[in-house]
């Protein structure tokens, strides 16, 4: 095992932000999107969030969400079946429990007079049906309303959601730093991405880091530059005839773990959640919203969304994003440069997330205002 500073590196922290450190399976006490409304139906559904094997159910036109295993045997109680209205029953040997709230109605293979029944239950889950989505909230606290953790501009009634949902190798924490990263779209989305090819791409920016309303951490750029010659070396990079289009986007990260996109100057809102299944893998949904207040608007926006944008953008340009995260290691060097203010400050937003105690050593400025080299270890 290789050691760093007398340390072995699988223990070696990340940085300066121990809960940031803590939270490799994901974020408690906030909602997440797991699924498709659609995707659930009469059969039960397995999924797992936050290292918790869940299982979704439909029932009477409701969604209930409860751990994926029956306390009796441990069999997953996805398997089961459902013999009476609001409960079901474990696969195994008959154990019915309540789907509201998880206790043990019949234990079917005992007879009517169980002596187990209601002294034994399965987990529960608070599970909501909207927008399309199905919502699950796992932590220690009493849910909040899903309005609180999904941006109003969701429930916009001229708005037309389409996305994609994709299993995705890699923690969830890179793959937020990704999202919010200054420097690695100008040059790992400048070669082989077709979603960029005409695009004019800036070979650099400066940039500072900014909290709005909302809740919202938002990255601001305030000056760009497309190209120089650096010393020793030539000038970089070279334009072609094609690079018209000028790329103008606005980046915005909010807790738990998703980013906002705001294609400046268009009627789309891209979103993008990067849900923890636990420490190395997570379920990437990307999401967009397109402003659509009539028929005819709503049927181009289908149109766009189906024969371009799902398979350039959401597909063959963020795939570019997702095989990087999938190298990132636990244990990243992190020897900073200026453009990665927008990550120190994203780690530094996660340390005060809802659940967590936090205290003023812990939300030290790490440099997003000062060249970050300065301060690495």
């Amino acid at each position: 095992m290789q050691v760093t500073n007398g340390k072995p590196e699988a223990q070696r922290p990340t940085g300066n932000w121990p809960h940031y450190d803590a939270m490799a399976s994901g974020l408690r006490n906030y909602w997440y999107p797991v699924a498709w409304s659609r995707s659930l139906k009469d059969r039960p559904r397995a999924t797992r969030l936050l290292d918790q094997r869940i299982v979704l159910l439909r029932d009477g036109g409701r969604v209930y969400a409860l751990h994926n295993q029956c306390p009796h045997r441990g069999v997953p109680l996805s398997t089961g079946r459902r013999e009476f209205p609001g409960t079901w029953t474990c696969r195994y040997h008959g154990w019915t429990f309540d789907l509201e709230s998880g206790v043990l109605r019949a234990a079917l293979t005992d007879g009517p007079d169980s002596p187990i029944c209601g002294k034994v239950s399965v987990q529960t889950y608070p599970a909501v049906d909207r927008l399309g989505l199905i919502w699950v909230y796992v932590g220690d606290e009493e849910p909040p309303p899903l309005e609180t953790d999904v941006p109003e501009e969701l429930f916009a009634p001229d708005r037309v959601l389409l996305g994609r949902f994709s299993l995705q190798q890699g923690n969830w924490r890179y793959a937020c730093e990704n999202a919010f990263d200054e420097g690695h779209f100008k040059y790992l989305h400048r070669y082989g991405a077709i979603h960029s090819l005409t695009w004019k791409i800036p070979a650099w920016s400066k940039i500072k880091v900014i909290e709005e309303e909302g809740g919202w951490l938002t990255r601001d750029v305030y000056d760009v530059g497309f190209g120089g010659e650096f010393p020793g070396l030539g000038y970089w990079p070279r334009q072609h005839f094609w690079n018209r289009r000028q790329a103008r986007a606005r980046i915005s990260m909010r807790l738990p773990s998703f980013m906002r996109n705001e294609y400046v100057g268009t009627n789309i809102l891209k979103f993008a959640w990067y849900v923890p299944v636990g420490a190395e893998r997570y379920r990437y949904l990307q999401l967009y919203a397109i402003q659509a207040p009539t028929p005819v608007a709503k049927t181009w926006a289908h149109i766009y969304f189906w024969s371009y944008a799902r398979w350039a953008e959401l597909i063959q340009f963020n795939n570019q994003d997702s095989a990087i995260v999938a190298q990132l290691p636990e244990t990243p060097p992190d020897r900073f440069y200026r453009p990665d203010a927008s990550i120190t400050a994203w780690r530094r937003f996660c340390e005060g997330a809802r659940g967590l105690a936090t205290t003023p050593a812990q939300l030290e400025d790490t440099g997003s205002a000062v060249p970050l080299e300065q301060r690495t270890r």
